[in-house]
């Protein structure tokens, strides 16, 4: 993987750890994450009618990631609302990087060569290690599951929207589609909570819908980076965001040990170089 692809996809993944700190920070996440949603769609929407269409092969996959987005939104709210972020954010991104190196190793061929494997594992550690004091705390069986499931379309998504961008012909254009068919969420979460919409005052409506630029960013980058890497490298890579939300929380918020997450920061950055190496 060459040093411009590892700094495309740890850029998205600092974009990644900033608006997921902009949800962590709302007093209703699951109205912010459908603000971020409507975020998508509008510079989506944009972007759309400049454009052209994507290829015909790829539009199946666009269509899976949306209804796979669809429930990654409704199993991390409800992961929420079972447990705490510190504790369901990292079960759910820390089983993505094998989980997608499986799907594309069974569905598009591709191997991983043993040392990159351990790459994975030593990101996998540090993603745990980040939040370790939460975890040690115990969670609830109904926070688990819905982290478990929020892990697995994370990484469902990620392995269509791999294979798909790549039969698209243009990145822009499936990458305009898969943000502005966010409109689903979005109007699911707006049914749903159309009389909080009301209410909220002007900077959640811009913060919001910042996240959702920023967000939108972070998976465009992504998308791009998944052209010239193996999806599995790719998505160990972006996983990185979680101790860059950690850093993000000791910094900013005066969240946490700085030994520990110095350690896992030590850990990840290990892993990111193992893979590069290697792939």
């Amino acid at each position: 993987m060459t040093p411009f692809v590892i700094a495309i996809v740890l850029a998205a993944a600092l974009l990644h750890a900033v608006w997921n700190a902009i949800v962590k920070s709302a007093a209703d996440r699951t109205t912010t994450l459908g603000l971020v949603a409507l975020g998508h769609v509008i510079a989506g929407g944009a972007m759309v009618l400049a454009l052209p269409l994507p290829s015909a092969e790829s539009v199946p996959y666009i269509l899976i990631s949306t209804v796979v987005h669809f429930g990654y939104y409704y199993m991390l709210g409800q992961a929420y609302q079972h447990g705490d972020l510190s504790v369901v954010y990292p079960i759910a991104r820390g089983i993505v990087p094998a989980l997608v190196s499986l799907w594309a190793m069974a569905l598009v061929g591709e191997v991983l060569p043993l040392q990159a494997w351990l790459g994975i594992a030593l990101i996998a550690v540090g993603i745990q290690l980040s939040n370790w004091n939460a975890l040690r705390s115990g969670v609830g069986r109904s926070a688990l599951l819905f982290a478990l499931g929020t892990g697995v379309c994370i990484s469902i998504y990620s392995v269509f929207d791999g294979i798909g961008v790549r039969l698209s012909g243009n990145t822009l254009s499936y990458w305009a589609w898969g943000a502005f068919l966010h409109l689903f969420i979005a109007g699911f979460v707006g049914i749903r909570r159309r009389k909080a919409l009301s209410d909220l005052p002007l900077k959640v409506w811009v913060v919001g819908l910042l996240g959702g630029l920023v967000s939108m960013a972070a998976y465009g980058l992504v998308l791009y980076a998944k052209n010239f890497a193996p999806l599995g490298a790719v998505s160990a890579l972006r996983e990185t965001s979680v101790i860059f939300a950690a850093l993000i929380g000791f910094i900013f918020l005066n969240e946490g040990n700085w030994i520990r997450r110095l350690g896992a920061a030590i850990l990840m950055a290990i892993g990111v170089a193992l893979i590069g190496l290697a792939v």
